[in-house]
């Protein structure tokens, strides 16, 4: 399936089951704390069901819920970057109030019909005047903040996270299996040079977005960007299936060299990056407090950063720990080439390092 595809889909599920949630929730709220139905833009005398007001809720919330991934997507996907973030937030209130306007009229029209009632404010511009339809707008404001605030705190911990760690998994440090790799920019400090702090800082970001359009393909966690440095991991599973944590890689560099025209012309660079991978266990536990993050310990991120700053040494793009590749299953795809037992530096023991190319 194509990826802007499932992105919107998956966006669509959440947004839509989000809104009807959220308008039976206020539905009921309104239906009992008024005592008779004014749950619906409507100022007439008839009383309708709860159950009747229900249904009016849950076909609401599908309208704004469809209408709302929709106008999400567009603007993350072509408007985000573009754009600062009041002008964002200033068109998006616009239109999130054309189509609640253009949602609950269809809502109240349906009612008419159903119940053959004539509603003196379903004339041109009956909204500007109707109490109910405002508290709707203020319920759908704080509930939109709300669904943000979800969506953001999703994004910068990761798919999955979030609700761990609302449910305070990590409040003790656990233990985890899992894959991580070091993602640098090849000749950074000459680049960095070359096109000046503005520039180059404007290079990383471009970068690093056409990583992120990669990152839910592959089923990755982004860590942390550290300059230049992304971080990313996987839980081992996830990070074994398809062979996920080596197809990221390879499938960066070709996004990159696919774009060497944009590069070239706007930076007269293209970036190339390296990368180290190792997989095993290590502790995950929840730290600060000011400003609260997961965080990773143990030895599997010191070999990985270690794995990764060796690319240089033996020229390659890739490495990856001897560990990994037995697990991994390459089969005609990909081809493992060994280059032997490497002391990194703080390690004891020597670790034996592969290097990767595509078949």
């Amino acid at each position: 399936m194509n990826r802007n595809l499932k992105t919107y889909l998956n966006l669509l599920g959440q947004s839509t089951f989000f809104w009807m949630a959220a308008y039976m929730l206020f539905i009921t709220i309104r239906f009992y704390g008024i005592g008779e139905d004014k749950s619906l833009p409507i100022e007439d005398k008839t009383n309708i069901p709860f159950s009747k007001a229900l249904q009016y809720a849950a076909f609401l919330g599908v309208f704004i819920g469809v209408f709302y991934s929709l106008i999400e997507f567009i603007f993350d996907k072509y408007v985000s970057k573009r754009t600062v973030l009041w002008v964002q937030i200033l068109s998006k209130t616009f239109i999130y109030l054309i189509v609640l306007i253009v949602c609950v009229s269809l809502i109240r029209k349906s009612y008419q019909y159903e119940h053959n009632v004539e509603l003196e404010v379903i004339e041109k511009g009956w909204w500007t005047k109707s109490k109910s339809f405002w508290v709707t707008v203020l319920f759908f404001l704080c509930s939109s903040l709300v669904f943000s605030i979800i969506k953001m705190a999703t994004e910068k911990l990761g798919s999955g996270v979030f609700v761990k760690m609302l449910l305070g998994k990590y409040k003790k440090p656990q233990e985890e299996k899992r894959i991580f790799m070091f993602l640098d920019l090849k000749n950074s400090t000459s680049i960095a040079e070359k096109l000046g702090h503005f520039k180059y800082s404007q290079f990383i970001q471009d970068c690093f977005y056409d990583l992120n359009e990669l990152v839910p393909k592959y089923e990755a966690e982004i860590y942390q960007y550290v300059g230049d440095e992304a971080v990313l991991n996987w839980e081992y599973k996830k990070g074994l299936a398809n062979n996920n944590c080596v197809s990221l890689f390879f499938d960066f560099q070709q996004k990159l060299q696919s774009k060497r025209a944009y590069y070239n012309k706007k930076y007269n660079e293209v970036p190339e990056f390296k990368a180290g991978l190792h997989g095993g266990t290590l502790m995950v536990a929840e730290v600060g407090t000011i400003k609260k993050e997961l965080a990773y310990h143990g030895d599997v991120i010191n070999t990985s950063a270690r794995i990764q700053a060796e690319c240089n040494t033996y020229n390659v793009p890739v490495l990856i720990s001897e560990d990994l590749v037995s697990d991994l299953s390459f089969k005609h795809k990909y081809l493992a080439k060994v280059l032997g037992g490497i002391l990194l530096k703080g390690k004891k023991n020597k670790v034996n390092l592969y290097t990767i190319s595509k078949a």
